[in-house]
């Protein structure tokens, strides 16, 4: 810089040449050549600018054309920072920065700066300022290492507190003098200053729960001896005589001096220490209450794996405890109920399902005794199953007396439907006897050979008369009491609507309303008439079912009949008097129609009884 100043034309610039400068501009300008230290003339009110060599790095790529330029043009991006600088330096001020920020294109690109800067008046022999004299020292590289670290300790900071530790400590394992954190000291109520600057183990020691303070001191001892690892659970007693459950956890490591350290961190896990107890607690109350069941209780994972059961599994299953974990319990089963058992539980933990299945379950004995067995998933707020609880329960003298009360079911009804054909022989052979009565006795065998379907529908007393329908339905009984009246014309009769679960109990009275329907419509109703169709529909509302019998396309009707015959007495008897319901005829001229309403419960009314 010395020859640039040397060789410039001075006099061809606002300055004019050197000979005319200022002697203080000129000793200034000899100062400056000699210092190490970035320094800057702004001179004027245009802010010359004469620099040393230790400004070119600060200048970069702007040297060295600003050199003899304005600072106003040569900084454009701080041009009124400048100005601002230049004026108040003029007016004889002097103005100190430390860590300015600036953003600089002094490279084509921005870039983030910081400096210091110390600006002083240059005075001539009048007293007047003359320039602006400027020391500068960039300290980029400072500040971003102090920001990097500022950064670092606040990623620390939020990283400290979201993993839960609440304190960090660095011991010299040969002083055993302890350094730590601000809040490793406020956990245990000694100075935060005093912890930074270290405090010898034994004080630590001292505010730990007494009970504790061997466990925590021998750990500290073989972590050290070892050369390894520390953790330890102590309890910290607080100000307010609350307990806290801390957990502490370092390593001995080496340092560069060649001794040892043992840096670590504690974290607070009073709640988790507190959850556990309760879990424990929980725990041991569903145990107790699971082994005074009188049901076998178990428990599975999401995915099926059996890893719990009650005493009364083993006590029934005489198993050792743990053997039949996994899938071992599919083979306690009785050989034929296993790829059953296995095949609905393996649906269930594929569809979420219930499970429920009755199976033979070998006991201590070797005797294999019925069981039913049970099992309900436990689901979290998002609806996934977490895990699958259970109960065996022993069925096995109720399965047997179901077994010997179907037997003797059977038997009854075999007697029963044997009952009915002695009654239709007597019946007829005494109109053998009374000719006149032959008309009565044949409505009365018919209504005994309706009693009797009725009775084999829901009461078959061998496989073989088991109905092919199901027997519990209405609709399949009343299609087999109407099956003689249509033949193989099925479109003669048509039952929509709602079908309905009948026992044996409102069978019988069901079966002689159809009957007696059904017989006046083949002797003087719709299906007495080759087009003549009968529709029967049905619906549920409310505690009712309703059922509505309509005739049409048989002969049409000159309105209701003057006299109520026996069955129509009969009609009104099994709907008002056996089924507690209602019924209402009506006689259109297009055929009959009649409405009865029962209640629903007087449908499978021995159903109810047996829950």
């Amino acid at each position: 810089m010395n020859g640039r100043i040397a060789a410039m034309d001075w006099a061809a610039t606002p300055l004019g040449p050197i000979s005319s400068w200022p002697l203080v501009i000129r000793m200034s300008v000899r100062i400056m050549l000699s210092s190490a230290v970035p320094m800057c003339l702004m001179i004027g009110r245009q802010g010359i600018m004469i620099y040393n060599d230790a400004y070119i790095p600060i200048a970069a790529g702007r040297h060295p054309a600003c050199f003899g330029s304005s600072v106003f043009d040569s900084w454009p991006e701080v041009a009124d920072f400048n100005r601002t600088i230049v004026t108040k330096v003029l007016e004889g001020d002097t103005v100190t920065f430390e860590d300015q920020e600036f953003v600089f294109r002094r490279n084509g690109l921005p870039e983030r700066v910081w400096l210091d800067l110390d600006y002083s008046p240059l005075l001539d022999d009048d007293g007047r300022a003359v320039a602006a004299f400027a020391i500068l020292a960039e300290t980029t590289k400072r500040v971003r290492a102090e920001k990097a670290l500022a950064r670092s300790e606040e990623r620390l900071s939020l990283a400290l507190a979201a993993s839960g530790i609440v304190g960090a400590w660095d011991m010299d394992v040969s002083s055993r003098w302890v350094t730590a954190d601000a809040r490793f000291a406020q956990m245990f109520d000694l100075d935060a200053a005093d912890a930074e600057r270290g405090i010898p183990q034994a004080r630590f020691l001292d505010r730990i729960h007494e009970a504790d303070r061997d466990l925590v001191l021998n750990a500290l001892e073989q972590a050290i001896a070892e050369r390894g690892d520390l953790r330890v659970e102590y309890r910290l007693p607080g100000a307010d005589g609350t307990l806290r459950w801390i957990l502490a956890t370092g390593r001995v490591v080496g340092d560069a001096e060649g001794g040892e350290r043992l840096p670590g961190v504690v974290i607070d896990i009073t709640e988790r220490k507190a959850f556990e107890a309760a879990l424990a607690a929980s725990e041991a109350g569903f145990r107790t209450l699971a082994d005074t069941m009188p049901q076998m209780v178990w428990s599975t994972r999401a995915d099926g794996h059996h890893d719990y059961y009650n005493a009364r599994w083993y006590e029934f299953t005489g198993m050792a405890e743990g053997t039949t974990d996994g899938a071992g319990w599919n083979g306690m089963f009785h050989p034929d109920d296993q790829q059953r058992a296995w095949e609905l539980w393996h649906r269930c933990l594929a569809t979420g399902e219930p499970y429920q299945i009755e199976y033979r379950l070998r006991h201590h004995s070797g005797e294999y005794r019925w069981t039913l067995g049970r099992a309900l998933p436990i689901r979290n707020k998002a609806g996934d199953i977490i895990r699958w609880f259970g109960t065996c329960t022993d069925i096995h003298e109720t399965k047997l007396v179901a077994e010997e009360r179907e037997v003797v079911a059977h038997e009854l009804s075999h007697r029963i439907k044997n009952i009915f054909s002695v009654l239709n022989g007597i019946i007829g052979l005494s109109a053998r006897s009374y000719p006149d009565l032959k008309p009565l006795a044949d409505e009365l065998r018919q209504r005994i050979v309706a009693m009797g379907k009725a009775h084999d529908f829901v009461r078959p007393h061998s496989a073989a008369s088991r109905p092919a329908d199901n027997n519990s339905s209405l609709q399949a009984l009343v299609t087999l009491l109407l099956a003689p009246h249509v033949g193989g014309d099925s479109g003669r009769f048509v039952f929509e609507g709602d079908d309905a679960v009948i026992d044996d109990a409102a069978a019988t009275p069901l079966a002689l309303l159809i009957h007696e329907l059904a017989t006046n419509a083949a002797k003087y109703g719709a299906l007495a008439s080759p087009g003549g169709r009968v529709v029967l529909s049905s619906a549920r509302s409310g505690d009712d079912y309703r059922l509505v019998w309509k005739e049409t396309g048989g002969r049409p009707l000159e309105g209701e009949p003057q006299a109520e015959g026996f069955g129509s007495r009969l009609v009104k008897l099994s709907v008002e008097g056996q089924l507690g319901g209602r019924l209402e005829r009506s006689w259109q001229a297009e055929g009959l129609e009649v409405s009865i309403v029962v209640p629903k419960t007087q449908l499978s009314r021995s159903s109810t009884l047996r829950r």
